[in-house]
């Protein structure tokens, strides 16, 4: 659910002071552990490294995320892929395929 228009967007403070005090080609990251705290135009080229409850995932931010939480952009469950038999056999096959692909273009080369 989002806040209240009349509210506007919350934005974490203690960001913003860490934010004016640096510039984005500075490089820096910058931990946080406000992952609620939304994303406003100010915090555009900075890297934040947002916690998701293991460690930090390093975020670059970009002008299409304002407006977005910082927590969205740093997952807290791994995926495993899906598959079992079927599923190893169609990779083992797409990697024979990219090998093959491989060898040719290198004989391609020699000639």
């Amino acid at each position: 659910m989002s806040r209240s228009s009349k509210k506007g967007p919350y934005v974490y403070e203690k960001l913003l002071k860490k934010i004016a005090k640096l510039k984005p080609a500075d490089g820096v990251v910058i931990k946080t552990w406000a992952r609620h705290s939304s994303i406003a135009p100010e915090m555009v080229g900075f890297t934040f490294g947002v916690h998701n409850g293991k460690s930090f995932i390093e975020v670059n931010v970009k002008e299409d995320m304002v407006g977005h939480k910082l927590g969205e952009f740093s997952l807290t469950r791994k995926f495993t892929k899906h598959g079992g038999k079927m599923q190893r056999e169609l990779e083992a096959s797409q990697k024979a395929s990219e090998i093959a692909k491989a060898q040719a273009s290198s004989t391609d080369k020699k000639k």
